[in-house]
């Protein structure tokens, strides 16, 4: 097996040995529930104090959460918008150049007249949230029982420009699968984490957290959580993560799901491609020609662009808004994703000052390759039309000796929950059934 770690695009560094693979999590302070009474305030300024928030230090005890902005960050993010410098519109009306200027406006209109985070809140809170310690790091996630008792633990990883917003809508359906078209044998017990540096989580304060580091600690989440046989699913940094599990195999993981399978040979044959590996082939060469500028800027400055984005709301709408018109399966961005749900999205890393931590995951792991190495652990995998790229299936057996699942769908993209929650349930279920004898 190659001694190899899959980031977003690829490979980052050594495996970790498995018997070193689960290090001791701990945290000094006192756990605490995010409420007006709790969330302390940074004291730099009316406008820094409106927007710092503050999480609760935690233990490794399991602490229940709830999520409650002050409206004074509320009120600071409308002024930002009211007040917000505009660059000329250019001289094209399409993306070609980016973010159509009439389009930013609308979006960002829409988020200082019409928008309601409190509704995003009481969605989340309807959900039962925890931190706890792992690693030194506050972790925020989702964990929902199923009421079913051979419901199988999964636990499901997002990535950039992310956040557990992306699987709401697939919780409910996964743990309660007779009240959404499915049977008791298609439960699952759901644990979202929010990565590190994003959302409710921790950021880090020191280097080192790559995708190894993450999977070490989701291992150590379930081994917490008391359960002893689980799966894993992941796309984006969601699916880098994921495919460390595969590498590292920690006890009780028993199989992996990817709808973003990292699958490149080393060394890309110039002749012989078949037409699926030619069309990845070519749909990896225009996302590094016309597709990567944000990759490079937040992989190798993560710091400056994060700066530039934590002054400015527009600045992260536009940053993130992009992202969800290029990877997303529509005739208009907002076919794919409503207004409330991409700023649902945006509004955790403008309310959270996630820019720059967020950006850090692309600088912990480079250098970046689609490489992802062999994996012997059961893999399953979901390929979405409007993927970055689509893994060929030739490519899948070479790299995955338990390829137990593989399927092309006629319709979604990159955000493949977020898009298309109901197929991505059906995925789920029909790719761990086999798993449940």
């Amino acid at each position: 097996m190659k001694n190899d770690l899959v980031n977003r695009t690829g490979v980052a560094g050594p495996l970790t040995s498995r018997r070193k693979f689960i290090r001791a999590a701990a945290a000094t302070g006192v756990a605490g529930i995010f409420s007006p009474g709790s969330v302390p305030i940074s004291a730099h300024g009316s406008a820094t104090k409106a927007a710092q928030i503050a999480l609760p230090t935690t233990t490794k005890e399991v602490t229940p959460f709830n999520v409650h902005v002050p409206q004074a960050a509320l009120d600071d993010l409308k002024k930002r918008l009211a007040t917000a410098r505009w660059p000329d519109k250019g001289p094209v009306t399409d993306w070609s150049q980016g973010v159509p200027l009439a389009k930013i406006r609308a979006l960002t209109d829409y988020w200082a007249r019409d928008y309601d985070w409190r509704r995003a809140e009481r969605a989340l809170n309807a959900l039962p949230q925890f931190r706890t310690a792992l690693d030194g790091l506050g972790i925020y996630f989702i964990h929902a029982r199923s009421k079913h008792e051979r419901a199988l633990p999964i636990i499901l990883t997002h990535g950039w420009p992310g956040s557990v917003f992306e699987f709401l809508d697939v919780i409910r359906p996964l743990t309660d699968p007779t009240a959404h078209g499915g049977t008791e044998n298609d439960a699952f017990h759901v644990v979202v984490p929010a990565l590190p540096g994003f959302g409710f989580s921790d950021k880090p304060s020191e280097k080192g957290w790559n995708v190894a580091r993450i999977a070490n600690a989701w291992a150590v989440l379930m081994k917490r959580l008391g359960y002893e046989r689980w799966v894993a699913q992941g796309g984006d940094w969601g699916a880098g993560v994921t495919t460390a599990l595969g590498h590292i195999q920690p006890p009780g993981l028993a199989a992996i799901h990817l709808n973003w399978a990292f699958v490149f040979p080393e060394k890309i044959p110039t002749e012989g491609l078949s037409p699926d590996e030619q069309r990845a082939v070519d749909a990896e060469k225009i996302f590094q020609t016309q597709g990567a500028g944000y990759f490079l800027e937040q992989a190798t400055r993560p710091q400056t662009i994060g700066t530039a984005l934590a002054d400015s709301p527009v600045g992260q709408a536009a940053w993130i808004y992009e992202k969800f018109n290029a990877w997303t399966d529509h005739d208009d961005v907002e076919s794919a994703l409503t207004k409330d749900q991409m700023l649902d999205d945006i509004s955790l890393y403008w309310l959270t000052n996630s820019a720059a931590s967020s950006a850090r995951i692309y600088w912990e792991n480079k250098p970046a390759t689609y490489v992802g190495g062999k994996i012997d652990l059961p893999v399953g995998v979901s390929v979405f039309p409007r993927e970055i790229f689509r893994a060929p299936r030739t490519w899948a057996e070479k790299n995955y000796s338990k390829l137990i699942y593989w399927n092309e769908l006629p319709k979604g993209g990159h955000f493949a929950a977020f898009e298309q929650p109901a197929a991505c349930v059906r995925e789920l279920r029909a790719c761990f059934t086999t798993l449940r004898a």
